[in-house]
């Protein structure tokens, strides 16, 4: 059964390990601190989960890492997977256990705050470009019988991709599209660490071995 400190222990460590790397892809379009922001608010998620409820539900869990996200990371993306996790927290209401049709439900969610709260579309070179391809990557998965873990991978597959996709892309929201035509040819921060989240994901629901 699919931990959701499990998740956001792998993510954390996936974002420390390519902290250097996201905040070198941050400096040449925005601020240069995407990846201290997100490496510190993953610390605090892993800190606030380990002293919650060991009773929470999955649902819970995910609100609980939003809230901290939102009170710890500056930026834009902060409050965007803040607003991404709480509402797939609240998606899940009182499911106990997140399966396949689940976890559906939680990208679902995520996908919907972040577009709701950012206003980007799929080509606006933002997170975006990664999170709704591993949505429709993992839904098809799903929907055609495949295990949850194969579909999990095809989803991290299809967001990291979509990352490297925003390289050739004019950026038309957030900071970066203040640089106009100089945002290509980089690829976008905001992607790259939401296909590292998706990725530990992925890990955190195979099973082990």
């Amino acid at each position: 059964m699919l931990s959701v400190n499990d998740w956001m222990n792998r993510a954390a460590i996936a974002i420390e390990a390519e902290s250097d790397h996201l905040t070198q892809l941050d400096s040449a379009i925005g601020d240069g601190d995407h990846g201290i922001n997100m490496m510190r608010g993953m610390r605090a998620v892993t800190a606030a989960l380990a002293d919650g409820d060991p009773d929470a539900l999955p649902g819970q869990r995910l609100i609980l890492a939003g809230k901290t996200l939102v009170s710890t990371v500056g930026g834009a993306s902060g409050p965007l997977w803040g607003s991404a996790l709480r509402h797939g927290g609240r998606a899940l209401g009182d499911t106990p256990e997140l399966d396949g049709p689940a976890l559906v439900e939680v990208l679902t969610a995520a996908l919907t705050a972040v577009q709701d709260l950012g206003a980007a579309e799929p080509g606006d070179k933002t997170m975006v470009d990664a999170l709704a391809p591993a949505l429709a990557a993992l839904r098809d998965g799903i929907d055609a019988g495949d295990t949850v873990e194969a579909a999990l991978v095809a989803a991290a597959e299809a967001a990291e991709e979509g990352a490297r996709a925003t390289t050739p892309m004019q950026a038309r929201k957030g900071r970066a599209s203040y640089l106009g035509e100089r945002s290509v040819g980089h690829q976008d921060p905001g992607a790259t660490s939401t296909a590292l989240i998706v990725r530990a994901l992925g890990a955190a629901f195979a099973p082990p071995g």
